[in-house]
């Protein structure tokens, strides 16, 4: 393939901004058309945009006031103080990028920089092991909560084979992620091949009583309650005398 060096990319920036015409470019740069013409479209290309980072993100300065708190031996509670983080941070940040004897600033901070980029691969897609494993739990009729308990124990000092019961359902819902065969949520225990929200109740009447009456339609004796027994549209004239609270004068007299 013809590639164009550095710098017959700088001469051909040169000529862009004095306005040198097409044919100058072929005379000057002894390259295809197709290479020149790739070169000018990769400059008049507008520059890649860097990922916005939270405030609530630890910059690459404080990254590195944790590279020298870490190297001069300095507590982890120390360093957070100073920062004006939560310990914890500072605890996992050094967990993740090689603990205290091998963590380095400008090495987490482009691990961080590239976890920023969406969308992230789904892990069960980029492990061929782990989707083998779960799909062949998922054919015996395992719970994803199963599935993930099991590899927890299965595999306690192999991150990779190990997966959340989150990522096992969004695999199976999410066909766009392109992990697991579509066909596997018939094997799920709800036999759904879509998620339903938690608080979404049954429409099939299961839990409601049949019949009722709203109270806004009681009738107007069980407001000013002279009538003793009126409840939720119902009065005393209509109720079995037998079954009827004796009233006040009634138990006054026994």
């Amino acid at each position: 393939m013809d590639r164009i060096s550095d710098a017959e990319r700088r001469r051909i920036a040169e000529l862009l901004a004095e306005g040198a015409p097409v044919w100058r470019l072929h005379r000057e740069i002894s390259r295809s058309r197709h290479a020149i013409r790739r070169a000018v479209v990769a400059l008049h290309r507008p520059p890649k945009r860097e990922p916005r980072r939270s405030p609530l993100r630890l910059s690459l300065a404080e990254r590195e006031e944790i590279s020298w708190g870490l190297a001069a031996g300095a507590p982890i509670r120390g360093i957070a103080r100073q920062l004006g983080r939560a310990p914890s941070t500072v605890c996992r940040v050094r967990a993740a990028n090689g603990g205290r004897d091998r963590y380095r600033a400008c090495a987490a901070d482009r691990r961080a920089v590239r976890l920023l980029h969406r969308p992230k691969p789904a892990k069960l897609a980029v492990c061929p092991r782990l989707r083998q494993v779960v799909e062949s739990k998922l054919e015996l009729r395992w719970s994803p909560q199963q599935i993930a308990g099991w590899l927890a124990l299965a595999y306690p000092d192999d991150p990779e084979m190990q997966v959340s019961r989150e990522t096992i359902y969004l695999s199976l819902f999410v066909q766009a992620r392109g992990a697991l065969r579509k066909e596997l949520t018939r094997c799920l225990r709800t036999g759904r091949a879509r998620r339903r929200p938690r608080g979404l109740a049954a429409s099939n009447g299961q839990g409601k009583i049949r019949g009722m009456v709203n109270i806004c339609q009681r009738p107007a004796e069980a407001s000013d309650r002279a009538c003793p027994g009126v409840r939720k549209g119902t009065c005393c004239s209509a109720r079995d005398p037998a079954l009827s609270p004796p009233s006040s004068s009634a138990r006054a007299a026994s």
